[in-house]
């Protein structure tokens, strides 16, 4: 979505405090972030906590925002900053937990399911899910989000040629585990 007279009013007026501005922008944007955030976590109820998290810090960045980079790329970059943070997070509490509990388990699957029961959606998913953070955010961000590997390189605050390598690595570890869990060989 780029940024329409429409948006930068919006902006404009939030900043001037009309909620009801920032409301639209919310509504603009929601579904985008969402999408993003699901695809980041694998957990519906912990993408719609990070969508809100971003609506949040958004609003309380907003004099940040300086209209250089399109409005949604600013909320892309607070939307994966957060996943990351999120995963960060998560990542200390298992392990703090699997120290306390003196067990070695793995943590269990989200109750959560796509709103497709699609077996291949949900084993694509469950790939992603196994990628490092920082790679699913440039698959995310390029082949679900539609965006270019310069612009997921600004919001991901990283070289565009990292982003390439990234999304380069990520395909490959992909490619082999979808087609080991499709029963072919490599």
């Amino acid at each position: 979505m780029g940024d329409t007279d429409e948006v930068k009013v919006w902006v404009l007026r939030s900043r001037n405090g009309d909620t009801a501005a920032f409301e639209s922008l919310i509504r603009a944007h929601q579904r985008m972030i969402h999408s993003l955030t699901y695809r980041m976590t694998g957990s519906l109820t912990d993408a719609e906590d990070l969508a809100q998290e971003t609506f949040i810090r958004a609003y309380q960045q907003l004099d940040s925002y300086q209209g250089r980079a399109k409005f949604s790329s600013w909320l892309y970059r607070i939307a994966v900053n957060a996943c990351l943070n999120w995963r960060k997070r998560e990542a200390r509490r298992e392990q703090v937990h699997t120290t306390w509990a003196g067990s070695s388990t793995a943590r269990q699957p989200e109750a959560d399911s796509p709103a497709e029961n699609d077996e291949l959606s949900q084993s694509v998913q469950a790939a992603l899910m196994k990628l490092p953070p920082k790679q699913r955010a440039a698959i995310v961000l390029t082949i679900y989000e539609n965006r270019s590997h310069a612009e997921a390189a600004k919001i991901m605050k990283c070289a565009e040629a990292t982003v390439s390598w990234r999304v380069f690595a990520a395909r490959r570890k992909l490619k082999r585990w979808l087609s080991i869990k499709g029963g072919q060989n490599e």
